[in-house]
């Protein structure tokens, strides 16, 4: 559900070919989402489950296995930003974003020349590379977004993180020939998954923190004022039946940002989800949580610094994954 007069866009964080031709289409007619987000472990469900993919790979026997892959998402990545192009074209975003080899993810010019190359052979204006929130990461967002190219920053759990993604960014709108959209993906859920089980035993509160961090990270990225720079809430799907479908969504509205999230997710936000702005929040709330996160013996940066590093090896466990299916 878009909502113009809060410049709060909603993505679908699914990539599928015969969704492409079908509902994708349809929740575009609807004006419910105006984007699209895709990982390896998207990639990984959809080419390795879906028949859809058969055709192609048919054609494909001479190739290795990462040329393969290449060619069925760009396949699909081409599906989706001709299908949103008439957004983009009116300004209403209309992105689609690939991420480029994790595996590469230490190694800038490696993925600098990996990102030019996907954009190159993918041609279409509206496609974001995806680039994870690392080192050498921050290095090559900077120079795909001053080469032109649109970015999305990922795999970010910490304001460390967020903010050098920021200043990537900045650096790039000044010294580029022209200011392309960015985004930097916040990864919520994550966190609440990985600490909600000692803080339910310790009598606190669950599914607060994941918020609180998006929050406080929202707030920093925000007051720098980056042009054309956005904080996007990435990993917003609810598991279980403790929290509400919707609940990410809902207690993640802000002023400029973009929620992408699973398609039940966005069906269950449409339906009955709570549309009005929550974000920011203030410093006192965020702070008082985290003590009360502290005295149960959760040492929340440790906590941050695993997800980081869990979140980097399954992106290159799935893409592995794909490899060693298509050999």
């Amino acid at each position: 559900m878009i909502i113009p007069e809060a410049r709060f866009s909603l993505w679908a964080d699914f990539i599928e070919r015969t969704f492409l031709d079908e509902e994708f289409k349809e929740l575009i007619a609807q004006g419910i989402i105006n984007g699209a987000t895709s990982n390896p472990a998207i990639f990984k469900n959809a080419i390795l489950t879906s028949s859809a993919y058969k055709e192609q790979l048919a054609t494909l026997g001479e190739l290795s296995p990462k040329e393969k892959y290449e060619a069925l998402a760009i396949f699909d990545i081409q599906k989706a930003a001709d299908i949103l192009r008439p957004l983009y074209d009116a300004g209403d975003d209309g992105y689609v974003s690939i991420e480029v080899d994790p595996f590469l993810c230490d190694d800038a010019q490696a993925t600098i020349a990996e990102g030019m190359r996907l954009h190159q052979t993918i041609g279409r204006p509206n496609v974001m590379i995806k680039v994870p929130a690392t080192e050498a990461g921050y290095r090559a967002m900077e120079a795909l977004a001053s080469s032109g190219i649109a970015v999305n920053a990922t795999l970010i759990f910490s304001v460390y993180q967020a903010l050098k993604c920021a200043k990537a960014f900045e650096k790039a709108a000044q010294k580029g020939t022209t200011i392309v959209d960015t985004v930097i993906s916040v990864f919520v859920s994550r966190i609440d998954r990985a600490i909600d089980e000692t803080l339910r035993a310790k009598g606190v509160k669950t599914g607060h923190m994941g918020i609180f961090n998006a929050a406080e990270i929202y707030t920093e990225v925000q007051a720098l004022k980056v042009p054309q720079c956005r904080v996007l809430f990435a990993s917003t799907g609810v598991k279980g039946d403790e929290l509400r479908a919707s609940y990410y969504i809902d207690e993640l509205l802000a002023f400029n940002s973009v929620n992408t999230a699973p398609i039940d997710t966005i069906k269950a936000y449409v339906q009955g989800g709570d549309h009005r702005i929550k974000l920011p929040l203030s410093s006192q709330i965020i702070d008082a949580h985290r003590i009360h996160v502290a005295q149960a013996g959760i040492n929340m940066n440790k906590v941050i610094e695993d997800q980081i590093a869990e979140g980097l090896e399954a992106f290159k466990i799935a893409f592995g994954d794909i490899l060693s299916t298509l050999e």
